[in-house]
């Protein structure tokens, strides 16, 4: 019989992310995924005291991490990965599709020094492709949509969705960032949720929906199908993408997507310092002057 997993939740309240530490504690061999770098726009300031608590909290049970696990290259928050690469010796693993999303932002960016090839990254994982944590068996699913190098990582009953899912209550991710797209983001959904109703689904962002006062971040299979407010069974694929496409077309750009998608899509490696020491970001501008 397969080891059961652990699964612990740290939620970062500043950018509503949800890092979990999943841990076989037969073996003591735990991954983190998704992991959040503290990050101050205003100060231009990062820290680490949110990946620091879930080492510790590792550190305390006895566990190894031996992986960090990213569902994507986040537009709303910095990936702690290279943080538990430098202490611990962690790999850090994705989608192989992240090689198309390098391509698509490294023009935006003129991040001439940015490889497409996804060799920022240890591990690119193919749809369908399984690994070890120790006695557990990780399965990656590939649900792009939401950008084209999404996936999801499926451990006996339990399945981390990214970005592609929110709890019932709140709906689905935005699918207009480039490369993104609604119905690519419907049929991922559809996949996830043919899995058992009993599945337990795990968020990577909770925003608190109308009327609810406390933060929730895992629901079901089951509990998506009969009650998502943006997916559930009764939903047709053409009344997705008209709602999904209409809604965020009033979403605002995230407050974090300039300074994460350029450290993201590099496996969260910041360019070089230069000779101050300091580490610069670029900002694209487009001048709408009149003559």
């Amino acid at each position: 019989m397969a080891n059961k997993p652990v699964i612990e939740a740290f939620f970062n309240e500043p950018t509503n992310t949800v890092s979990y530490l999943l841990a076989d504690p037969e073996s003591g061999e735990a991954v983190v995924i998704d992991p959040v770098l503290d990050f101050d726009l205003s100060s231009g300031e990062a820290g680490s005291e949110s990946a620091e608590r879930i080492l510790q909290f590792a550190t305390e049970k006895g566990w190894r991490i031996t992986m960090v696990l990213e569902t994507h290259a986040h537009a709303d928050h910095l990936s702690a990965a290279p943080y538990f690469k430098a202490k611990v010796g962690a790999r850090i693993g994705i989608g192989e599709h992240i090689r198309d999303v390098q391509k698509i932002f490294r023009p935006v960016f003129a991040l001439d020094d940015l490889r497409t090839d996804g060799s920022d990254f240890d591990c690119l994982f193919r749809d369908g492709e399984r690994f070890s944590v120790g006695g557990l068996e990780v399965e990656v699913l590939l649900v792009p949509g939401h950008t084209p190098a999404d996936v999801a990582y499926r451990v006996g009953d339990a399945v981390f969705v990214g970005d592609t899912l929110f709890m019932p209550d709140y709906g689905t991710a935005r699918a207009d960032f480039p490369g993104g797209d609604a119905r690519t983001l419907y049929r991922s959904i559809r996949r996830v949720l043919a899995l058992p109703d009993e599945t337990r689904l795990f968020m990577c962002h909770d925003y608190k929906a109308p009327g609810r006062e406390e933060y929730r971040w895992e629901t079901t299979v089951g509990a998506e199908r009969r009650a998502s407010v943006h997916v559930h069974d009764r939903v047709s694929e053409a009344d997705f993408v008209a709602m999904r496409e209409a809604r965020d077309a009033t979403l605002a750009v995230p407050k974090l997507l300039l300074p994460s998608i350029q450290v993201n899509v590099r496996a969260g490696r910041f360019p070089e310092a230069e000779a101050n020491g300091v580490h610069y970001l670029k900002i694209p501008v487009k001048l709408r002057m009149s003559a």
